[in-house]
């Protein structure tokens, strides 16, 4: 609320900003970055490892992933060739125990069930298969 000045008269109110807190609160920051400026050029000396990569090239080449595709009818696709599920347990019972395991991508139709998908990670998970993920198309708005 502003106040009028005795001398004007008329009960007008008084159009100047008072700054005085405005400089209360700028020196109060200035003494705060003061304060905190030097803190943060401080440096700590770090003596970290270094890495050896030399043994990186030698690795195994990638493994190509094995996808398995499920229809709605509970029809398995091993990258495309048809199989069941004997089958599919033993290939995935195969290629879990290969080094580097390959990973298994699961894509299922949008109107498979999801019990069946379930059912199809599980086997992997039991076989031993670790790196099991998920296809999806990215919606098109």
């Amino acid at each position: 609320m502003a106040f009028s000045s005795g001398n004007s008269g008329g009960g007008t109110p008084m159009a100047e900003i008072n700054v005085t807190p405005l400089v209360d609160v700028m020196l109060v920051l200035l003494i705060i970055f003061m304060i905190t400026a030097p803190l943060m050029t401080h440096k700590i000396q770090v003596d970290l490892p270094e890495a050896d990569v030399s043994h990186l090239d030698q690795q195994a080449p990638e493994v190509p992933p094995i996808t398995i595709a499920i229809e709605p009818s509970g029809a398995l696709y091993w990258n495309d060739e048809q199989i069941t599920r004997d089958l599919l347990e033993s290939r995935l019972s195969v290629e879990a125990q290969k080094t580097p395991q390959p990973q298994l991508n699961v894509r299922g139709d949008k109107t498979t069930k999801y019990r069946i998908v379930r059912e199809v990670v599980q086997t992997a998970q039991q076989q031993g298969m670790r790196k099991v993920g998920f296809v999806a198309i990215k919606d098109r708005n």
